[in-house]
């Protein structure tokens, strides 16, 4: 494996009996880069990252972390890796200092700058506050000054923000930028369309076992849909039917605004112009292109939390 990769994946695949899990998974992580598994739950992430952090062995295929592969060098990977799983926790009557301290002590890294973890993550004013007293964002940001308490190469974040408030996460995503200044490699699964389109260097989506797009969140909108987003605030009935004999479809947002879906620029204008010819005062408008989610629902036809929320209320792990 080339040294600018920090992790390499070849036709990875893991089954659980009839349940092929991961299929045929392939893909690279360049070292010191922001990497994100986008996909909803039950897609095969967690499963993949078990096996990438040599928690689970994989079916078939090779995977290799710092040069190393996985499945014959487990004790030289885990000092070089570390790992924050989905629902992390910790003891709920032990501080945020003694919390740090003690996992340190039990991954046998005695030179774990303490203080600096608990600045990195922003907990100074709670470094004295039992973990159960902590809120959610704040539990989070514990668990990733956990993982970093061996100073490792590659950092492993299964869903760092599932359940947190908007302001909750973004502290989060401060941490996750600064770990990718201070040269880390993160290795992020997410079903957060913005935290992926925002963060990452590279995108891996993935949907039902198998890696489906990858590229950074440009190149993946750019390749996947050319198309153009219109729209348009306070428009009646009547405006909705003229956009609609023009061959567009126009798209209910709320009672009086719709998303028109154009090819460019001079279909924006057809619109409008035809709007104005009407009488109609131009409404409120903006013009953007695709973003991830739509580049999800291109691929695969469905919305990403529809098939997350699908996939919690029943389907495969």
């Amino acid at each position: 494996m080339s040294d600018a990769y920090a992790i390499s994946v070849e036709a990875l695949t893991k089954r659980y009996g009839d349940l092929l899990a991961v299929d045929e998974v392939s893909f690279t992580v360049r070292r010191g880069e922001l990497f994100a598994f986008l996909g909803p739950n039950g897609a095969g992430k967690t499963t993949a990252v078990e096996i990438i952090c040599a928690i689970r062995r994989p079916t078939s295929g090779t995977v290799r972390v710092l040069g190393m592969d996985v499945t014959r060098q487990k004790r030289d990977i885990i000092p070089r890796i570390g790992v924050l799983p989905q629902g992390g926790s910790s003891f709920d009557r032990i501080t945020v200092r003694e919390s740090i301290q003690f996992y340190a002590r039990l991954f046998g890294a005695r030179n774990a700058d303490i203080d600096g973890l608990i600045r990195l993550t922003d907990l100074t004013d709670k470094r004295n506050v039992q973990f159960r007293n902590l809120s959610g964002g704040m539990k989070q940001r514990l668990g990733i000054a956990i993982a970093l308490v061996n100073d490792p190469e590659v950092v492993f974040l299964d869903e760092p923000t599932t359940g947190l408030d908007p302001h909750a996460r973004r502290a989060v995503w401060e941490v996750l930028l600064d770990l990718k200044r201070r040269g880390k490699t993160v290795f992020l699964t997410t079903h957060y369309m913005e935290e992926a389109e925002l963060l990452a260097d590279t995108v891996a989506i993935i949907s039902k076992g198998r890696i489906i797009a990858t590229g950074s969140p440009d190149e993946l909108i750019e390749t996947s849909s050319n198309d153009l987003r219109l729209s348009l605030k306070a428009v009646s009935a009547s405006d909705v039917e003229l956009i609609r004999t023009m061959n567009f479809q126009p798209v209910r947002d709320t009672e009086d605004s719709v998303t028109v879906r154009v090819r460019d620029t001079g279909d924006v204008h057809a619109i409008l112009s035809a709007l104005h010819e009407t009488g109609t005062t131009l409404p409120d408008m903006d013009v953007r292109k695709a973003n991830l989610e739509e580049v999800f629902l291109a691929l695969t036809g469905e919305p990403l939390h529809e098939v997350a929320a699908d996939q919690m209320d029943g389907g495969k792990p």
